[in-house]
């Protein structure tokens, strides 16, 4: 999928995504070291700002490092639902950055605190199939694979890693929720994910086309929606908005969920999903106008 195909698929669903702020213009800037004294706060998503794929964007652990070395706070925002929380934390470090465990937090984080809330019921399960996973083994999910009686038992559906998903299984998805309609939830929202050689497929883009056939409407937990902000912003405290940055690289998910909660946003241009693209087109096309405009992080 390129990234036209990627802003079209964004635009077709847009009816299911919150609506845009006010904005009208952006401000220009290199990097995150112009806006370090406008702001308190950075949440930074992490494929596109600072990471692509397994590799660190150059430069960016420097330029987090030093935002932390001068007393700012900065937290991972990410929809990141496949990975679990402590092989999250693993990678981090690997790439070079140094967060606090509380300071990362992803639409695994939103969907896992929805679930506690939630009365027991049997999923059906979107992942990688991993063990020892904590996080999702205290509730009662059954990976979803090739096998039709599997998807008509499920109560409901998690969506939260498409890395193994494929046509078949969509289709046996589909067929049994138009046979018997439950409930879908969606632990991230992402149509696409910029890796090295291009975009993946991430959940979302399966969910969007699963409520196009049958008509069920997802309920998705990650940005652009409240549920994950709402998270950050009570590990936070108490915090003025107004000195709260959201960094990402899409316009669909990082700078309309940073409007829809009441907080600035800055797109970065010259990475992730807009690499080698034209981010200034899509911005005038989509109507969705980022706070600044960033080269690199």
């Amino acid at each position: 999928m390129t990234a036209q195909e990627a802003l079209a698929a964004y635009e077709r669903a847009r009816h299911r995504l919150p609506s845009p702020g006010l904005i009208s213009t952006s401000q220009m800037a290199r990097d995150l070291s112009e806006l370090a004294d406008l702001f308190d706060v950075f949440l930074l998503d992490a494929f596109g700002v600072l990471n692509i794929g397994e590799t660190a964007i150059e430069g960016t652990p420097e330029r987090v490092a030093a935002l932390q070395a001068q007393g700012k706070r900065v937290m991972v925002v990410s929809n990141a639902a496949g990975v679990p929380h402590d092989a999250l934390m693993q990678k981090y470090t690997r790439l070079g950055y140094a967060f606090a465990t509380k300071d990362v937090v992803t639409s695994r984080t939103a969907l896992v605190a929805a679930l506690r809330e939630a009365p027991a019921r049997a999923w059906g399960l979107m992942a990688s199939q991993t063990t020892g996973d904590d996080e999702l083994d205290q509730f009662d999910v059954t990976w979803l694979a090739e096998d039709r009686a599997t998807y008509d038992a499920a109560e409901g559906f998690l969506l939260i890693g498409a890395a193994d998903w494929t046509e078949e299984r969509q289709d046996l998805l589909e067929a049994s929720i138009r046979d018997n309609p439950r409930p879908v939830w969606v632990g991230n929202p992402d149509i696409v994910a910029p890796r090295e050689v291009g975009f993946s497929q991430e959940p979302g883009h399966f969910a969007h086309r699963l409520a196009d056939a049958t008509g069920v409407a997802p309920e998705f937990y990650g940005k652009p929606f409240n549920n994950i902000y709402d998270i950050a912003f009570a590990r936070l405290g108490p915090v003025d908005p107004a000195r709260v940055l959201m960094v990402g690289d899409s316009l669909h998910t990082d700078i309309l969920g940073a409007q829809a909660t009441g907080i600035r946003s800055a797109l970065i241009a010259g990475y992730g999903f807009f690499g080698g693209e034209d981010a200034q087109a899509a911005i005038a096309s989509c109507g969705i106008v980022p706070d600044f405009v960033l080269e690199r992080p």
